[in-house]
């Protein structure tokens, strides 16, 4: 089964005229390299102060590298022990086969700036009251101002008979839990291609990282069994947690055009519950009570929420749609706490809606830190984020739509000539072409 297609697959829409391909991969390209040219000019500021970044995943690095390019006398700490740095955009090309494993790997390292100091550690304790974190070492460090960047914890523990050790067996995938569960899901997903059977997929209630991540897994899934030759021996279900398979109407609409063109069932208000790996059923909760389905292939979305240090804090939401799952209060414009006024957050962590992405990332670091900078300068912060979210949204291996859209669920696409509701060759070179190089420059301070 070939991984990486040299050219546009059967099956791709390619209804684009010469000029418009063209634009497209010169688009391509320029994001590429542009990922690689200088930086853009900053202004600089002479304050001085303590900043502390919780976490140096996607948001916690690019904060770093913004904060140490424009405020050359102030003081900069980041805290995480991961050596590894995982480009958690790619789980689904490598769980789908396009990519090996070791193409979303690198060290955190590169990306850290000298200037920046690196405690390899987790945060274990924020107590914001006293300015103050205490880590998994033992360590306590005060600041003047702090960037939550923690990211989400994956709850796989919350269902029942569900243990990250099952990805890779006994039909169980799942790419969310890192690399090495994406290569096992990969191999799961190629063992029901070649033989078929009953295929289900979904995502949890509540909010969660890259949620167009499941619908990915079941259209590469169904993409993958047709190439293989064992689509006519699958039937394949996705279970959407609510009465839609998206959040922005016409996407859902889209999605549904397309489910009904390639044979995929859709089933609403169905949320995984439980499942029984010896014996290949899962039970789904629905408003109607459980209900059981046999699988021969299954992919598992684990509910999300903060980790335990901002869980178990003063820094989550007290009441509302997010103090559940303890997702950080922060003003959903300009991404400061609501409570704490020297607390900002970025990314995953944060308690909005929408923007658990990395291209959101891309968009609230630079909010977070010229409101923090203008904090730090005791101006008022006017910087604003919009809630831009993008979701290039794979449909088969070649194919993609580029969704990007804001709170208010708004299409705001960046390219005049890509349409967000066409399946194209366009999107999906985007995706597996552009989208890494891109990424790495915004951890590296250029976005």
């Amino acid at each position: 089964m070939d991984r990486t297609p040299q050219n546009p697959p059967p099956g791709a829409n390619l209804r684009l005229t010469r000029r418009q391909t063209l634009l497209g991969l010169v688009a391509t390209g320029a994001l590429a390299a542009g990922a690689a040219g200088a930086r853009p000019a900053v202004a600089q500021s002479a304050a001085q102060a303590h900043i502390v970044i919780a976490g140096a995943g996607a948001a916690g690095l690019t904060a770093a590298s913004q904060l140490a390019s424009r405020l050359p006398r102030a003081r900069i700490t980041i805290i995480d022990r991961n050596e590894r740095h995982y480009f958690q955009p790619g789980y689904t090309l490598v769980g789908s086969g396009v990519w090996e494993e070791s193409q979303v790997v690198t060290e955190t390292s590169r990306f850290i700036p000298s200037r920046v100091n690196w405690i390899k550690a987790d945060v274990a304790e924020f107590d914001p009251d006293v300015s103050r974190v205490a880590t998994s070492t033992g360590q306590t460090i005060d600041y003047d101002f702090l960037i939550v960047a923690t990211g989400v914890h994956l709850g796989y523990e919350a269902i029942e008979g569900m243990e990250e050790a099952l990805i890779g067996r006994e039909g169980v995938a799942s790419v969310y839990a890192g690399p090495e569960a994406a290569a096992a899901s990969w191999a799961a997903m190629a063992r029901f291609a070649e033989a078929g059977g009953q295929g289900h997929f979904g995502r949890p209630l509540g909010e969660m990282k890259c949620a167009g991540a499941p619908l990915k897994i079941a259209l590469l899934a169904e993409d993958r069994l047709t190439g293989a030759g064992g689509r006519g021996r699958a039937e394949l279900h996705y279970h959407a947690q609510n009465k839609v398979l998206f959040a922005v109407p016409p996407v859902h609409d889209k999605l549904l055009e397309i489910f009904a063109n390639r044979g995929v069932n859709a089933r609403y208000e169905h949320v995984l519950r439980a499942i029984d790996p010896g014996a290949r059923r899962a039970t789904y909760a629905t408003p109607d009570g459980d209900v059981e389905f046999d699988y021969d292939f299954i992919h598992v979305v684990p509910p999300m929420r903060a980790p335990d240090a901002v869980l178990n804090s003063p820094l989550g939401w007290r009441e509302g749609p997010y103090a559940k799952d303890g997702w950080l209060e922060v003003d959903r414009s300009s991404m400061r706490h609501t409570r704490y006024p020297n607390v900002f957050g970025i990314g995953d962590i944060n308690g909005v809606p929408r923007g658990k992405t990395a291209a959101s990332v891309k968009w609230q670091a630079p909010v977070a830190v010229t409101n923090l900078i203008a904090a730090m300068e005791g101006r008022e912060p006017t910087a604003i984020y919009n809630g831009y979210t993008s979701c290039p949204l794979v449909t088969r291996v070649g194919s993609a739509m580029l969704i990007e859209f804001d709170y208010d669920g708004t299409l705001i696409p960046s390219f005049p000539f890509i349409d967000p509701l066409q399946e194209s060759w366009i999107s999906w070179l985007i995706e597996e072409k552009a989208l890494k190089p891109t990424y790495y420059a915004m951890l590296r301070g250029y976005a």
